[in-house]
């Protein structure tokens, strides 16, 4: 039987490291660890650059493909020969397995160049040269005991012209084939998994969410009639368990004791030609990943785009032969055309409205390193709702929207438009400046949708005291209501990860009074993921005492730290917008400004670790506006990849970079943390702690 280790190695087509365990069979994707030699993003790059230019040799130096910071790379890689470079196994003549020669001098087994033909490549996995003859596989190779005819099946070298197409004629009909596969409607989704399988994450839990109410102050003079006093309310997810997010799966009895609710995910994949080479390697490395992280109860579809878009595979679940047929499609990925991201939107969108069964999670990621050369034109000015256009209206949906997380990779993205389709469905933009974090990138984001906890949740204020009212709720991007006499209001916060937290800030009035004022009650009510029991929470009744004399009270360093938050979110719109505007100069004192006053804070000179990130987040802003060029290259990508975390107070990737060390990510939740472990310190696990590939 062939080994666990040589199946992932054909599955993948490209080099990760893969590791098969001697016991169980698992499979573990291993990345290049940091050392001397370089840093790991720097090792990351060097294993995709060998896997799109067909290194197989047994070890390569980490510092043997490293990006500068203009641009250049310098390998020292060579091709090795006498291994096939898809499969990496030896090929030798006379060892029973046909060898096929490319016109390139390149050569491959039989088997592994001719499925990678059917999947609709046509050029040299080794060195990109297109093929003016490929080799064809007949449908009636085998005979009825398993053995190669004589006629029809004879080896290359035994006749050079019998596997082999003139790709002028046949490639009419390979594309013909791959565009009428698809079905008119997607409603070939897997059934989920049963439902037996869940049995005992229905006993519930005890863990629900938490709620915080916090005055700015907690006492206010009885001759005081206040107008924008603030109340921070603060909403914690319950909390998971260590297992329910991390590790690949699988075995059906640690599933049944972990919490955690299945997905739907659909990965929206940019194949134009310009992520040829290091960037399509390091994209399906990042795939594999995520593939291995992924459940038998989640479901998996992919769709590509280049100028036209093609889902490679129905939403399947990931049980074993899920992943395998998962990778293959992965594999068979070519890079070429243009980027039409609106089909491909589309078909992802029709992908979740056509499915006939549903896990109650959902989400869609797209990732490109263009922009849209078909709906969008290069000189284009518009506004933000011109570029949501994109997405289709049945996600934007307020009660049922899908969120559509996009990622932006390298210096030609148009951040403006992911920014914009993120930000219309409920998702976050990430910025992945640097080749080599993609994988992070992603990891982040999976380590959050798969811990989603709380699902449909809504806060609700209302006012107690008759002259209190409620003037503003100032909550980012979250949907709110304010009824119009100001005694109630409500926030529609969705979906939370576990362990995630959201803080909203509102502002009432307060009349003169000479007792103790009761100003708001805040209750939520959501549902749980796992258990789809609706729960509702009573929060404490926010209260002031009312003295008769003015008193120095201080104010409160949680409503002063979600205060400088904000001014910290508003002064990078705002500099963002002046840059757009071409004012560079404005926009750098803009933040200069707001980093002023964050100092000044009473948060800020308690050593508040907020306000330090805060401060770094806007230097760095500052300094990719230095000059046009390096606005245009890394700085409207930072800033709008901030803006997205701030306004969903949400993680993303920013720049080159996810570590959770440093300051400026401040919303990364415990799960991303260690989504991101397993995906940066994926070889230095000890062998029996490996996440094992197992299920049916």
């Amino acid at each position: 039987m062939e080994s666990a280790w040589r199946k992932v190695r054909k599955a993948l087509g490209l080099r990760l490291g893969v590791h098969a365990s001697a016991a169980g069979g698992g499979i573990n994707v291993r990345r290049a660890p940091s050392g001397a030699g370089g840093c790991r993003r720097d090792a990351a790059v060097a294993v995709a650059a060998a896997a799109a230019a067909g290194e197989s040799g047994p070890s390569m130096p980490v510092g043997a493909l490293r990006p500068s910071k203009s641009g250049r790379r310098s390998s020292s890689s060579h091709s090795s020969k006498g291994k096939c470079a898809i499969c990496f196994a030896s090929m030798r003549s006379g060892h029973g397995q046909a060898l096929f020669t490319a016109e390139c001098s390149h050569m491959f087994h039989f088997q592994c160049i001719s499925s990678n033909v059917k999947h609709g490549n046509y050029v040299c996995p080794v060195c990109r040269a297109k093929w003016k003859e490929i080799p064809y596989r007949s449908l009636s190779s085998t005979s009825p005991h398993g053995r190669v005819g004589s006629e029809h099946n004879r080896s290359p070298q035994q006749d050079p012209h019998l596997p082999l197409h003139r790709q002028v004629s046949n490639r009419r009909r390979e594309v013909r084939r791959l565009h009428t596969s698809e079905p008119a409607d997607y409603n070939d989704d897997e059934p989920l998994q049963h439902i037996e399988a869940f049995e005992n994450l229905n006993s519930g839990s005890n863990k629900t969410a938490e709620i915080s109410s916090y005055p700015e102050s907690q006492a206010v003079s009885q001759s005081s009639c206040l107008d924008g006093f603030d109340i921070l309310i603060h909403v914690k997810a319950p909390t998971s368990s260590s297992n329910d997010v991390t590790g690949s799966l699988v075995n059906e009895s640690s599933m049944r004791s972990s919490r955690r609710v299945p997905i739907d995910l659909v990965t929206v994949l940019d194949v134009s030609g310009s992520m040829a080479g290091t960037k399509l390697a390091l994209l399906k490395q990042a795939m594999g990943f995520v593939i291995q992280h992924l459940r038998p109860s989640d479901r998996l579809s992919v769709i590509a785009f280049s100028s036209t878009a093609r889902r490679l595979f129905p939403l399947q679940r990931m049980s074993h032969h899920g992943r395998q047929q998962a990778l293959q499609a992965i594999s068979s990925l070519g890079a070429g055309g243009g980027t039409n991201i609106a089909d491909a939107l589309k078909k992802a969108v029709k992908v979740i409205e056509d499915r006939n069964y549903k896990n109650s999670v959902c989400s869609i990621i797209l990732l490109s390193d263009g922009q849209d050369t078909f709906n969008i034109s290069s000189n284009f000015q518009g506004t933000s709702a011109g570029r949501r256009s994109l997405v289709p209206p049945s996600i934007l949906n307020e009660l049922h929207m899908v969120p559509l997380h996009t990622f932006g990779f390298g210096a030609d993205h148009d951040s403006d438009t992911l920014h914009s389709i993120s930000e219309a469905s409920g998702g976050t933009f990430s910025f992945i400046e640097d080749e080599g974090v993609m994988q992070d990138a992603f990891a982040q984001c999976i380590g959050g949708l798969l811990s989603v906890a709380v699902q449909e949740m809504r806060l609700s204020m209302e006012c107690v005291d008759p002259g209190v009212q409620l003037c503003s709720i100032k909550c980012g991007s979250y949907p709110s209501k304010v009824a119009r006499d100001g005694r109630n209001g409500s926030v529609d916060i969705a979906h939370l990860y576990a362990d995630e937290e959201k803080d909203i800030l509102l502002s009432v009035t307060i009349p003169k009074s000479c007792e103790q004022t009761s100003l708001l009650r805040v209750a939520c009510a959501y549902k749980d993921s796992v258990t789809n029991e609706t729960i509702k929470i009573q929060g404490d009744e926010v209260k002031i005492k009312r003295p008769t004399s003015t008193v120095s009270v201080p104010v409160s360093i949680e409503v002063d730290r979600e205060r400088n938050r904000i001014r910290a979110a508003n002064s990078m719109e705002s500099a963002w917008a002046a840059a757009e505007r071409g004012a560079l100069s404005e926009a750098v004192t803009i933040l200069e400004d707001c980093r002023r006053a964050l100092s000044e804070s009473v948060a800020s000179q308690n050593g508040d670790r907020l306000c330090m990130a805060l401060d770094a987040e806007l230097r760095e802003m500052q300094e990719r506006m230095a000059n046009r060029q390096l606005y245009e290259a890394s700085g409207r990508a930072y800033m709008l990849s901030g803006l997205s975390s701030h306004s969903w107070q949400r993680a993303t990737a920013r720049g080159d970079s996810t570590d959770s060390t440093t300051l400026v990510h401040s919303y990364q939740t415990p799960s991303m943390v260690q989504m991101l472990e397993h995906s940066q310190n994926f070889s230095s696990l000890p062998q029996g702690r490996r996440p094992q590939v197992q299920g049916r």
